[in-house]
């Protein structure tokens, strides 16, 4: 008699509607969403100083992208050929109409003038670059 009424108790217990709002979820959400906004944010303001070129952040995949390298007194470098602004421009228009979906590393010293770089920038825009990344130190 008394394990009936322990067993029936217990199927009045399993049949009743839980009121309560399991609040776990929705503090992790609203957490995941301050985090996101606090990391963020910062990255939409423009103005801020900074100094390049160190960053930090994930290495990019190991492609076989077109290195170019800017040394401080302006020496252009493909890969490991020193090169002129007419023969950068001709070849990377060559690797270019071989491969549409190339990109290139630009690696320009820290002391140099950002309009050099711009420059650079310009130059593999005209051969149809389109994609290219500036290459900066690890902290």
């Amino acid at each position: 008699m008394l394990r009936q009424r322990l067993i029936r108790s217990r199927a009045r217990a399993r049949r009743k509607p839980n009121g309560e709002i399991n609040m776990t979820p929705i503090l992790d959400m609203t957490f995941l969403l301050l985090i996101a906004f606090i990391i963020t944010f910062p990255a939409l303001q423009s103005g801020v100083t900074v100094k390049l070129p160190t960053a930090s952040g994930d290495p990019l995949p190991a492609l076989e992208p077109i290195a170019v390298t800017i040394r401080a007194d302006g020496t252009l470098f493909l890969g490991n050929d020193a090169v002129t602004e007419a023969q950068l421009a001709e070849r990377v228009a060559a690797l270019v109409a071989a491969d549409p979906e190339a990109a290139a590393h630009i690696r320009g010293d820290e002391s140099l003038d950002y309009g050099k770089i711009m420059a650079v920038i310009r130059l593999l825009r005209r051969a149809r670059l389109t994609r290219f990344s500036l290459v900066t130190e690890s902290e």
